[in-house]
């Protein structure tokens, strides 16, 4: 696929800036190039005829191959590492490019020292080996970068480059570039989505995997949303645009990939402060060494011993252990629906105490369901049912839907009626099979001066202490019967809460609900502390308590109503933001509507730290080993480490640091739908 102009431009995510531009083709180019010449140099050195035992071929000219071409891999394959040096110097913040560049030049100095009989020993094999060596780690680990980055890549990729826009005279193919809010659009099943919009004609199943993190396909229908980036199967759309380019979700969810890749974190800056102290420890290791080897009367050993020195000092490790973390956690997030805006958000999660929810919308539905029907003594439940379904057949209320939706999953469908008439904030009547039927709540009751059978009334007390809604239904004047209509749990908290207790992480529950309703809902969820008649401008003191005694605390709500806390919480998380990738206040940014991503963010933030810390580790203790025996101290007892094989050892640390991070893709963070388990209703 070809690669679009604005709306796939990334934003820089130069979490490693130290590489900021380099392209691992290049290295990977620079390498098989150096390699090759390398080989010569090898073979003509004396110093390696003499350890094999062998005598390369002799002819005019021939005892300056070491030289010419250790010259010219000097100053192709050392080029970068010199220029990367100047940058770090002019920028005076002297690191990695700095201390290869002290390595190579040291060793250069050297072979030359030598071929013209300043010194006996050759090094230019040294030398050679030792760039090689070097534009092999260099290529790796930016390669290991440009991959953990892929997502971003892949992300650019879902916008078809073209689209089919709808016009009074047919269909016309363009460029998606070319497409403004309110065109129509085609797509066609198997297609992809070119920009967002609404649904205006046609049905089909959309797979929002690559958006949501959710593998189950979504069905859509006029008056739908879709989102750019998405794929319609079984069925073609047409959809009117409302945002494209740059406003699209899909480039939001890139921007955000980005940044939180490019932002540094409290792990990231002790690298950092490491890498730059690790220079002058190199730089005053390699001072001594150059020193003692001098004194003890061996220049030449001298020159090795600190070229060595500096090479096995060069902090590939440290400068590799955060980035590469950060860049695959933040993708592997992104590619399970987890968004992290803030890296130190993200990083605050694993130490987290207490995680809070808002209630409606985050461990429930927010929209009403039918969840129980009673009947005074003698009357059937479906004729109650079906009476209440036919009065409400005609009303767009929630609650009225809640009752037909309801009926309809029982497999009864509503009779006619006529006559509809809504009664506002007391009902709705209509006339069934010839008769007025009513249903509504109390104050109806009140005011047809009717009353509940006592049976039925001992029912209807117990649901209304549960927080359901209570609908009665009176036939004729009389009470047939009575509905409850709640908020319905999702089946997905009892699991989040439970996994969040194995977590060791307490759980609390902020609603505006009066306190019975809070705590039977806390109840079936498992919650162990409830914040109840929480209005929304007073969500943020809520918070402010739990944190009381110096406790972490995650705020999980929907990003808008409860902006001021999710600002205030250690963590903000917005949960179900679907296609709103704009949540300002969160810094973590749910796609779904599943609470169970909640432990996915924390489990994703404890996996981060501790495959940072264990590079740091290795990274660390690597050259507090290294150093020494680079410098000669096993040297009594015969042992002397070559410069290309240190050289060699710290390129291999490299790839130890690389390979460890990217065990973190191996971390399960989404759980299928049916993994959680059913919801008990509250009995009758």
């Amino acid at each position: 696929m070809q690669n679009h102009d604005a709306h796939h431009q990334q934003p820089d995510a130069g979490s490693h800036d130290k590489h900021a531009g380099h392209d691992p083709d290049a290295y990977r180019r620079q390498f098989w190039l150096v390699a090759l010449l390398t080989i010569p140099v090898v073979i003509w050195s004396h110093e390696v005829q003499m350890w094999l035992g062998f005598t390369a071929p002799v002819f005019p000219g021939s005892e300056w191959i070491p030289a010419v071409l250790g010259t010219v891999i000097f100053l192709y394959g050392g080029r970068v590492f010199l220029q990367g040096a100047r940058v770090e110097l002019g920028d005076r913040q002297p690191g990695m490019m700095t201390l290869i560049s002290l390595a190579i030049l040291v060793a250069f100095v050297a072979s030359w020292a030598a071929t013209i009989g300043v010194f006996a020993v050759d090094v230019w094999w040294e030398l050679a080996t030792l760039i090689t060596v070097m534009s092999l780690g260099h290529w790796l680990e930016m390669r290991s970068i440009m991959q953990a980055r892929g997502a971003l890549s892949a992300l650019a990729e879902l916008l078809p480059d073209e689209a089919e826009r709808v016009t009074a005279s047919g269909l016309e193919t363009i460029k998606t570039l070319e497409l403004a809010a309110s065109d129509v659009v085609l797509v066609r099943p198997g297609g992809r989505v070119p920009a967002d919009g609404e649904v205006t004609e046609g049905q089909a199943d959309v797979d929002e995997s690559m958006i949501t993190g959710e593998s189950r396909p979504v069905a859509k229908a006029p008056g739908d949303r879709v989102v750019a980036g998405t794929v319609a199967a079984g069925g073609s759309l047409r959809v009117r645009v409302s945002a494209v380019g740059t406003d699209t979700a899909l480039s939001g969810i890139m921007r955000l990939v980005a940044e939180a890749q490019a932002s540094n974190s409290r792990a990231q800056a002790l690298a950092d402060r490491a890498a730059a102290l690790l220079f002058y420890v190199a730089l005053v290791a390699g001072v001594l060494t150059l020193g003692t080897w001098t004194l003890l009367g061996e220049p030449e050993e001298a020159l090795i011993r600190t070229a060595t020195v500096l090479v096995i000092a060069c902090p590939h490790a440290l400068g590799l252990a955060i980035p590469l973390v950060i860049a695959i956690s933040t993708t592997l997030g992104a590619r399970n629906g987890l968004l992290v805006k803030d890296r130190l958000a993200l990083e605050r999660a694993k130490d987290l105490d207490v995680v809070i929810f808002d209630k409606t919308g985050t461990l429930t539905r927010g929209e009403p369901v039918l969840s129980a029907v009673a009947t005074a003594p003698g009357i059937d439940e479906a004729d109650v049912l079906r009476l209440a379904a036919a009065v409400e057949a005609d009303s767009e209320h929630p609650l009225a839907r809640a009752i037909v939706d309801g009926a309809r999953e029982r497999g009864l469908e509503p009779v006619a009626s006529r006559d509809f008439e809504n009664l506002a904030g007391r009902g709705a009547r209509a006339i069934v099979a010839g008769t007025p039927v009513h249903v509504g709540g109390p104050r109806l009751l009140e005011e047809l001066a009717v009353d509940q059978p006592a049976s039925l009334a001992a029912v209807t007390d117990g649901w209304a202490d549960a927080g359901r809604t209570v609908m009665s239904v009176i036939r004729d004047g009389r009470v047939i019967g009575a509905i409850g209509v709640e908020d319905e749990v999702r089946p997905e908290s009892v699991e989040a809460v439970r996994l969040l207790h194995d977590l060791g992480v307490r759980v609390a529950m902020i609603t505006g609900d009066a306190q019975a309703v809070a705590d039977s809902v806390a109840a079936r969820i498992g919650i162990d502390e409830v914040a109840a008649q929480v209005l929304p401008a007073d969500k943020a003191d809520a918070v402010r308590r739990f944190q009381s005694g110096g406790a972490k605390v995650a705020m999980v709500g929907d990003g808008v109503n409860d902006a001021p806390a999710l600002a205030q919480a250690d963590v903000g998380i917005a949960i179900g933001a679907g296609t709103d990738v704009a949540v300002e206040s969160a810094g973590i940014v749910l796609m779904s509507d599943d609470p169970r991503d909640v432990v996915g963010a924390i489990e994703l933030s404890r996996a981060t730290y501790r495959k940072m810390i264990q590079n740091l580790v290795w990274a660390t203790g690597y050259n507090a080993l290294a150093i020494p025996v680079a410098a000669g101290v096993l040297a009594p007892i015969g042992f002397i480490l070559p410069m290309s094989v240190g050289a060699l050892v710290m390129s291999i640390s490299t790839i130890v640091v690389a390979a460890n991070a990217q065990l973190l893709r191996g971390l399960k963070l989404r759980r299928r739908e049916d993994d959680a388990p059913s919801l008990e209703p509250v009995p009758a």
